[in-house]
């Protein structure tokens, strides 16, 4: 084997040891519950789950999270978190026409609307 041959095969062990440590510590991260990669706990009795999620504009986002068949309605921003709605029962405004949370929402648009 010529010098150019022991050359390329020292950069494919060196990229194949790369990956490898690469691929371990994403293996390690998502163990131990690193990043943002959804819910930790598996396993059909899920408590916590995110229903939907709306972003109203650069910096805020909605969010309706339900825990034991109770949502929540979210504000997030950079600058905090703020309970929307809160206790209401999963499925509740099944019937109705408009939910119970739009005049919430259409408050929030008008305070962007003010403010921007």
């Amino acid at each position: 084997m010529d010098f150019a041959g022991v050359d390329y095969m020292k950069f494919l062990m060196a990229l194949v040891f790369v990956l490898g440590l690469i691929w371990g510590l994403t293996l390690a991260a998502k163990h131990f519950g690193l990043g943002n990669r959804g819910p930790v706990k598996r396993g059909a009795a899920k408590r916590l789950s995110i229903i939907e999620t709306m972003a109203l504009d650069a910096k805020r986002r909605i969010v309706i999270v339900r825990m034991d068949d109770t949502e929540h309605l979210l504000l997030l921003g950079q600058t905090g978190e703020q309970i929307i709605g809160a206790g209401e029962t999963a499925g509740q405004g099944a019937g109705q026409s408009q939910p119970q949370s739009q005049p919430m929402l259409h408050a929030i648009d008008m305070r962007r609307d003010a403010a921007g």
